[in-house]
């Protein structure tokens, strides 16, 4: 076995993980290195500037390809999620989208112990992680790696997709990401000069010759090399060897929503009644890992028409976001699709297109558990959808804007019938039992490390597990809850500002 040993030891490379490496490694003195299982790169398709070559990608060999334990809520359905196993993790997979979301998500976080996790306070590191050029310097990025391009020229259907929603009552905004995102926007997404952009590619790639960073791919961290409730670093396995990787000053788990808590839970640091049941010996219980688990949830209204698909490739895309009831926060998304989307995600057709819509604020809460102490093996992830009867009454309330949108003067005439849920479904039992018969994932779990201060959380607001020393989470893991957008643009804030504090430790 090998041993070296670095100043950071960092687990996973996706967003959060290229994050941490770029920033950690601006210093010339500090030694890191970067652990990824994925590989360095993957399919064609993980260029493609078109959000629906992602499906192609799903049981690729860069997806870790997820699913879901069987869901009461919806019909007992098991739900693929799809999770980047490559440099870049998901954001080489997923839609692109860079979406920040309305204010309240983040403010809510501090109101549930988070303390300093409100929107004031991540806003320097949403700008630090972007240059969006034109756009309002006061709350945009003019020089961070992820380079946000001025969305391409709408076609004739998503610029009408505009228009319905402002005949709707949705107030026009210049930039959803601006001073005021609640309304109807042009979707921003990473894509730059015709190709995605991950994460690896803004910040991991242009830093690869730096001397004092090390990236590892191929490498499964089997488990945290723990000296009591210090942690030393990890071990794992790479070119069929084990090998041992130190730290001389934290070990960061960047292995997100899944990967972090798992990883956790195999080093002993959990719940104790559930460690001891899989014959792991507990070092440090902590009853919140692996809990909060929850995830956009998502359903849509498809039209068919007889209007020319749009070519392949990227195009703008309208999005609005809206409010379920007038006591609420923002938190229901909605967005215009060109193209014909199946059910839960099993492919998308010319011929049609799609309003979908997704409850941004779930109330129910699921978990994460080990299903074997071999790191090798999936958990078992029960999201528990629409478990509470609040989150089916808020969809029915989407379902409705969206049905709303499809009959504005400006799309109307252009969907020559509505395919699903059909004209046949109106009343609100009918609609309930669409809703739970589509429901699915919007591909954004978080939770299960969350930041606070009682009793469940994983990690304090400095993002330091609990109950131990010399360990850090920092991805969507440790989200007290869910923010108003898709969560990449979130993570790479929350990966900047946890870069920021290990660079000072006397203020984290």
């Amino acid at each position: 076995m090998s041993t070296t040993t670095y100043d950071y030891v960092i687990v996973g490379a996706g967003t959060a993980g290229c994050v941490l490496a770029a920033r950690l490694t601006e210093n010339p003195g500090t030694q890191v290195v970067l652990l990824e299982a994925g590989g360095n790169g993957g399919p064609q398709e993980m260029a493609s500037p078109d959000p629906l070559a992602s499906f192609s990608l799903w049981g690729s060999s860069v997806d870790w390809a997820y699913s879901t334990t069987a869901q009461a809520g919806t019909g007992g359905a098991v739900h693929s999620w799809p999770r980047g196993k490559v440099l870049g993790g998901s954001s080489a997979i997923n839609g692109m989208v860079h979406h920040r979301g309305h204010p309240a998500g983040y403010d809510a976080w501090e109101a549930q112990g988070a303390t300093g996790w409100n929107h004031r306070e991540l806003l320097p590191f949403f700008r630090r992680s972007e240059t969006a050029e034109g756009r309002d310097p006061q709350v945009r990025g003019t020089d961070g790696p992820m380079r946000i391009e001025t969305p391409p020229e709408p076609s004739a259907l998503a610029k009408a997709a505009f228009r319905a929603a402002v005949e709707s009552g949705h107030k026009p905004l210049e930039d959803g990401n601006g001073g005021e995102s609640e309304g109807v926007s042009w979707r921003e997404t990473n894509v730059v000069a015709g190709q995605r952009q991950s994460a690896a590619d803004a910040y991991l790639r242009p830093v690869l010759d730096r001397p004092n960073l090390r990236v590892v791919t191929g490498a499964l961290v089997r488990r945290l090399l723990m000296d009591g409730t210090h942690c030393r670093g990890v071990e794992f396995s790479a070119g069929g060897e084990v090998h041992s990787a130190l730290s001389e000053r934290e070990t960061v788990l960047a292995a997100g929503t899944i990967g972090s808590p798992h990883l956790l839970m195999l080093s002993g640091i959990g719940p104790a009644d559930h460690l001891r049941e899989t014959g792991i010996g507990v070092v440090a219980d902590l009853p919140g890992v692996g809990g909060n688990l929850h995830d956009h949830v998502t359903s849509y209204v498809v039209y068919s028409t007889q209007e020319q698909p749009r070519p392949g490739g990227h195009g703008a895309e309208a999005q609005v976001l809206a409010r379920s009831s007038s006591d609420v926060a923002p938190d229901l998304l909605f967005l215009f699709v060109e193209a014909e989307l199946q059910p839960r995600w099993t492919g998308a057709g010319p011929g049609g297109y799609s309003i979908l819509f997704s409850l941004m604020d779930p109330a129910s809460r699921g978990t994460l558990r080990l299903r074997s102490g071999d790191p090798a093996v999936a958990p078992l992830l029960d999201p528990a959808y629409l478990s509470d009867e609040r989150d089916l009454e808020r969809l029915t309330a989407a379902l409705r804007i969206a049905r709303e949108l499809g009959r504005t003067d400006a799309l109307g005439p252009r969907g020559t019938a509505e395919l699903h849920p059909g004209p046949a479904v109106q009343d609100g039992d009918a609609c309930r039992a669409y809703l739970r018969a589509t429901a699915s994932t919007y591909f954004h779990p978080v939770g299960t490390c969350r930041i606070g201060t009682d009793d469940l959380a994983v990690v304090d607001p400095g993002l330091r597990v609990r109950s131990t020393t010399g360990l850090r989470v920092a991805d969507a893991s440790v989200m007290p809850s869910l923010v108003s957008a898709p969560t990449n643009a979130t993570v790479l804030a929350i990966a900047e500002r946890a870069a920021h504090l290990m660079a000072a430790p006397a203020h984290a």
